[in-house]
């Protein structure tokens, strides 16, 4: 069952299922870890996503049924390389090496790595022998993705290879104890049947049944959160976001009417925002609902404000003073609920730090636990966007607003560069309903990540109805992603984005140019500011 725990500023509440089948991730500096640990979630098994050098407390505490070992941009020779731990050897458990991980396994257990005479970074071919448990049910060649400069030379005693490419003699591994190495990432999307591969090895090799799903989770956080929260109140600060929503929704199921939830329309909103908050909470969840119009106090506190940094400052300051003014009056309030996700805790320090410790600054109440000294309820921490979106469902909320795309906590302010006057915010606003409106229209809403638009601070020449201008330029980005930690432009079609910016130029006053967003994450972010 979920534990409760606390960090020093605010104590908070955090959800450790260790009573379900973990599977324990060991990050070696990978860029792919966290993405290994969200197929293992999708597989419904729970795993964790642990530095090489975590306390072996702490991981034994999980008690996993198996270890997957990430990849890393090390090489497993070189002095002072990241080394598997001894506990992972002591819990006589399946593991998993993947790349990095296949490496050190080989080379720990008695083997010898090398430098490749030959080199794979990208699409290859492996060919396996049909007799491993790793690749049951799947065609003898595979597509997959490579990416290494170093090679298993020697296998350890008592191996044998399962699997070879063109460049790798040793592409997969398999020896005694359930000990398995990949030379491949199953991981990545690049590798079409590598999700099918990892469960092979989470059912075919740990013999694991999958008991982690969204009816599980609501169980034991609702049993998690009555037992935390007592006869006390809660209080929750809405974004409109599916995390803050989900989390309302959860608190709600376990105090009932103990829970007030609070919306600040910072006047930074997108088109509609508010009152659909408010329908979708107080008609159809039967939540009550705060609802505070701040826009005016927002905005005076934004004038003259260009840096984003300072906008975030101010935002954050603001709200703050505002919650509090709002949630004072209210007796018997304890504890503050609040959405922070799995990829908060990891990206807010790092699987090598005290994650538990920490809030994201952009958080949706950013520095607000500390100011008010209320203890954390954080439902959701062991959750990815995709769980938490598979949790709502679960928990009957509209699929609207499940699906809706991510907004930034500053909202608008962050999509105005240079000032956020209220004519420029206008601006932004109404290009950005026309860009979601066309996307929706198209069928293309439920395929993207994020869409929206930006006001830039730069002017262009334009002509219109025979007159001169000099405008404002709408710029707007699209990208896919799987958890916003990546995320790639999507490729919109050319009739959407021409009704787009036809639109845009002449339905949004002071706009006579509309460009289209085409880099990546990285090396961009996806927000502009």
């Amino acid at each position: 069952m979920p534990t409760p725990e606390s960090a020093p500023a605010a104590p908070r509440d955090d959800v450790h299922p260790t009573s379900h089948e973990t599977i324990v991730v060991l990050d070696f500096g990978a860029q792919y870890a966290m993405l290994i640990a969200r197929r293992v979630r999708e597989a419904n098994v729970y795993c964790e996503l642990l530095p090489w050098d975590v306390d072996p407390q702490r991981a034994r505490a999980l008690t996993p049924r198996g270890v997957i070992l990430s990849g890393g941009p090390a090489s497993v020779y070189e002095p002072g390389a990241p080394h598997i731990p001894d506990w992972v050897w002591e819990l006589e458990v399946p593991v998993l090496g993947i790349c990095y991980g296949m490496q050190a396994l080989a080379r720990q257990l008695g083997g010898a790595v090398a430098l490749s005479a030959v080199r794979e970074y990208g699409p290859a071919t492996v060919e396996h022998d049909g007799t491993s448990p790793l690749f049951h049910g799947l065609p003898r060649r595979l597509e997959v993705w490579m990416s290494h400069g170093d090679k298993v030379s020697g296998l350890p005693p008592g191996f044998r290879p399962v699997a070879q490419s063109e460049g790798s003699p040793v592409a997969a591994m398999e020896g005694p104890g359930g000990r398995y190495g990949l030379q491949f990432h199953p991981e990545v999307a690049h590798t079409p049947l590598g999700r099918e591969l990892l469960r092979n090895f989470l059912y075919e090799v740990c013999g694991l049944r999958g008991d982690w799903t969204p009816g599980s989770f609501i169980d034991e956080t609702v049993s998690a959160v009555r037992a935390r929260v007592g006869e006390a109140g809660v209080v929750c600060a809405l974004s409109g976001g599916v995390d803050s929503a989900v989390t309302a929704a959860l608190i709600h199921r376990a105090v009932a009417d103990r829970l007030v939830c609070v919306f600040v329309d910072n006047g930074l909103l997108r088109r509609g925002e508010r009152e659909e908050v408010e329908q979708a909470f107080r008609r159809h969840m039967g939540i009550p609902l705060v609802a505070v119009d701040a826009a005016a106090r927002f905005l005076d506190g934004l004038r003259g404000i260009t840096d984003p940094e300072r906008k975030r400052k101010v935002i954050g300051e603001t709200f703050i003073r505002v919650f509090e003014e709002t949630v004072a009056p209210m007796r018997g309030v304890e504890f503050l609920a609040q959405g922070t996700t799995y990829p908060d805790v990891v990206e807010s320090a790092g699987v090598h730090g005290n994650a538990t410790a920490v809030i994201k600054s952009h958080h949706n109440v950013g520095g607000l636990p500390e100011r008010m000294h209320l203890k954390l309820v954080e439902p959701l921490r062991t959750l990815f966007k995709d769980e938490v979106r598979r949790v709502g469902l679960a928990l009957g909320l509209p699929e609207d607003m499940v699906f809706r795309h991510p907004f930034p906590g500053p909202g608008l302010a962050v999509r105005v560069l240079g000032e956020a006057s209220p004519e420029r915010v206008e601006v932004a606003r109404e290009a950005d309903a026309i860009v979601m409106e066309e996307v929706r229209a198209a069928g293309l809403y439920g395929a993207l990540w994020q869409t929206f638009a930006v006001l830039t601070n730069a002017r262009s020449v334009g002509v219109m109805g025979d007159y001169r201008t000099y405008g404002h330029v709408i710029a707007v980005r699209a990208v896919t992603a799987e958890d916003a930690m990546t995320a790639d432009w999507a490729r919109l079609p050319h009739e959407t984005l021409a009704r787009i910016a036809q639109r845009i130029v002449n339905e949004v006053p002071g706009v006579n140019r509309v460009v289209y967003d085409i880099t990546s994450k990285p090396p961009s972010t996806i927000e502009w500011e």
